[in-house]
C-alpha cells in the first residue's frame, strides 16, 4: 500500500523540487557500525549473520518515514512496507538480483531469505525475476574487504529512488567486530539528518 503525499504542503518542497533536476541526486557516505553482539545474536538463533544484519537494516528502514519515500513520476509516495533486492553470489562467481520481503519475525524473514537465495542460485543471469513496485531497498555485500567508500553504477535516465546499502568485511580487533557500511540515497527525498536517525537506530538494534 503507498499513500500519494502532498508535495505542496510539505516541508521539503524546495529541497525535492532543488534535487530532483540533478543529473545525480544521489549523495553517500560510509561510516562503522559494531556489530559484536549481533554476531553472536546470529549464531544463538542459528541465523546466519547475513540474514540477521540485512534484517535490522529493514527494520531500521521502515523505522523512518524518509526511507518510506518513494517518486513515481512526479509525485512522492510513502509506502507502508519497504522490502530488499539484495545481490546473491553463486558457485560461478556470477551475482543475480533477489527479492525478500520484509517481516518483523526475524524466524519468518529468515526463511524466506533462505528460499530466495537458494532460488537465485540455481537460476541464471542477473535479473531472476520482475520487480514491479520501487519500495525496496537495493542492498549488496561485500565480504572479501574492509572499504572506505563505496560508487554504484547508475543510469541517470532510469528513474530510481530506492536507497542503497552495502556492507564491507567484519573486522576483529580487541575482541571487537566491526563491519564497513556505505549509505546512497536520493536527496530530494532525504537529507543526511535522515541518514544519521537510521545509522543511530540500526546500531541499537545490532547492539
Amino acid at each position: 500500500m503507498k499513500v500519494k503525499l502532498n508535495i505542496e504542503t510539505w516541508n521539503r518542497k524546495e529541497h525535492f523540487l532543488f534535487f530532483k533536476q540533478m543529473e545525480e541526486p544521489f549523495f553517500g557516505l560510509t561510516t562503522t557500525v559494531d556489530c559484536t553482539k549481533a554476531y553472536d545474536k546470529a549464531k544463538e538463533l542459528n541465523v546466519s549473520f547475513f540474514t540477521y544484519y540485512l534484517h535490522k537494516t529493514l527494520v531500521a528502514v521502515n523505522a523512518i518515514e524518509n526511507f518510506k519515500y518513494r517518486i513515481i513520476g512526479d509525485e512522492v509516495f510513502i509506502f507502508d512496507q519497504i522490502n530488499v533486492s539484495s545481490t546473491i553470489m553463486r558457485e560461478d562467481n556470477t551475482f543475480g538480483f533477489s527479492f525478500m520481503e520484509y517481516d518483523s519475525d526475524i524466524n519468518v524473514f529468515a526463511k524466506n531469505t533462505s528460499e530466495e537465495i537458494e532460488r537465485v542460485r540455481n537460476t541464471p543471469g542477473l535479473l531472476t525475476r520482475e520487480f514491479n513496485d520501487p519500495n525496496l531497498i537495493h542492498f549488496s555485500t561485500l565480504p572479501w574487504m574492509n572499504f572506505t567508500s563505496v560508487s554504484h553504477a547508475r543510469g541517470f535516465n532510469y528513474p530510481d529512488s530506492c536507497p542503497k546499502f552495502s556492507f564491507g568485511k567484519i573486522m576483529e580487533e580487541n575482541g571487537k567486530k566491526t563491519m564497513s557500511i556505505s549509505v546512497h540515497v536520493h536527496h530530494g527525498l532525504v537529507d543526511g539528518f535522515h541518514v544519521g536517525q537510521f545509522l543511530q537506530h540500526l546500531q541499537e538494534l545490532l547492539s
